[in-house]
């Protein structure tokens, strides 16, 4: 990837900040006599804030590390992408030029990189949580490792972000008709704007970081997310309305840096990836086991919660069916296929 002499310049800066932190290349890495273990720090960003579920994944890692190497493998963790400014799109751009070690990014972000990457957050490709475990775990997820290996990135697993669901501080959304004219913050992916343009809404694509400001002051009147990073970001507090329909599923890939990756021992690779599955694994039951609970909570908190049947969903998947075909034309057959999807 070839990067203008602006974005080198920060990149150049973050790796002499994190350059105590970071075991990038084999001179960072010595081995241990009294472990089997080398000795290695790495950094790994993530885009979250702190009780966000790429956060918990990633300190969970951090710790399991920590644990099996007896502390030689240590990893320091980064959220709110400070290592990036904030920035999620220069975070990922981070992890592909050694910026960063290791990371956790959702795939409507890594999206920046490779466009494809967000075929599985088309609308309703998946109609439970396991199902889209057993396909990422499988088709899936090989398909993602081909894309980012392309990209100077290895993958090295999947974790729920969530089924994402709709608030706004206007009306019920129950029919596509209610939807019309909402202005509603989006990813800047092509998949979302797309769908929410087929539905007659105004998609707006802005930072996570505008959003809770943003829905304050009236700029826009909603935001669509799963509960987990809805709860977090506070959005009971100033939304009144919320959908579940599960529209699009979001997961966050959990990646490294491949010269990085490939820098570090045998044994090393091995042990970040195991605690790295366990990690994803552990992060889906949080998400999953949390979910019915935020609900509730959303519904405490005075939202009216409107949950959609298959029968209500019918009339909006109608309404972005053209859209959705020509987003699969776009993605090819080789991607569609890698998921499911005809």
């Amino acid at each position: 990837m070839k990067y203008s002499k602006a974005i080198t310049t920060v990149l150049l800066s973050a790796a002499l900040l994190t350059a105590s932190l970071s075991g990038c290349g084999s001179e960072g890495s010595t081995p241990n006599s009294n472990s089997d273990y080398e000795k290695v720090n790495l950094s790994m960003a993530v885009n979250g804030t702190d009780t966000q579920i790429d956060s918990l994944v990633a300190n969970h890692f951090a710790e399991l590390v920590a644990e099996r190497s007896g502390g030689n493998v240590v990893i320091d963790v980064f959220p709110n992408d400070t290592l990036a400014g904030g920035n999620s799109t220069k975070g990922v751009e981070y992890i592909a030029v050694g910026g960063s070690d290791l990371g956790a990014y959702a795939t409507s972000v890594l999206a920046n990189l490779e466009p494809k990457i967000s075929v599985a957050t088309l609308p309703w490709s998946f109609t439970s949580y396991q199902q889209a475990r057993e396909i990422i775990d499988t088709t899936g997820g090989e398909y993602y490792a081909q894309l980012l290996e392309a990209k100077g990135i290895t993958y090295l697993g999947s974790f729920h972000n969530g089924f994402r669901q709709l608030t706004n501080s206007k009306r019920p959304v129950t029919t596509p008709e209610d939807i019309k004219n909402l202005k509603i913050r989006v990813p800047g992916s092509a998949v979302y704007m797309n769908v929410f343009n087929a539905l007659g809404a105004s998609p707006t694509s802005m930072s996570w970081s505008e959003v809770f400001t943003a829905i304050q002051q009236g700029t826009i009147d909603g935001q669509e997310n799963g509960c987990s990073i809805t709860k977090s970001a506070k959005m009971d507090e100033i939304q009144d309305y919320m959908t579940i329909w599960n529209y699009s599923y979001e997961n966050d890939l959990f990646v490294a840096n491949t010269k990085i990756w490939e820098s570090l021992e045998e044994n090393t690779r091995e042990l970040l990836q195991t605690c790295a599955t366990e990690s994803c694994n552990w992060g889906r039951d949080q998400l999953e086991a949390d979910e019915e609970r935020l609900i509730q909570g959303f519904r405490d908190a005075g939202m009216r919660v409107d949950i959609l049947t298959e029968e209500q969903l019918i009339p909006f998947q109608e309404a972005v069916a053209d859209a959705v075909a020509a987003l699969k034309e776009n993605y090819g057959k080789d991607a569609c296929a890698a998921f499911g999807m005809e």
